[in-house]
């Protein structure tokens, strides 16, 4: 999953494994889609 730090989304959205989100078995994939309300610079991890 990828965390996200500065934005302001959804919980489902936020990319803590076993938290906020599911984690993601190697091989599968996930899309993420959401708006983005705030403009900047911000940074992620996975």
């Amino acid at each position: 999953s990828v965390h996200w730090h500065g934005l302001a989304l959804r919980n489902d959205a936020d990319g803590v494994q076993g938290v906020t989100q599911d984690p993601i078995a190697a091989g599968e994939t996930y899309t993420y889609d959401f708006r983005l309300s705030h403009p900047g610079t911000f940074w992620y991890h996975s």
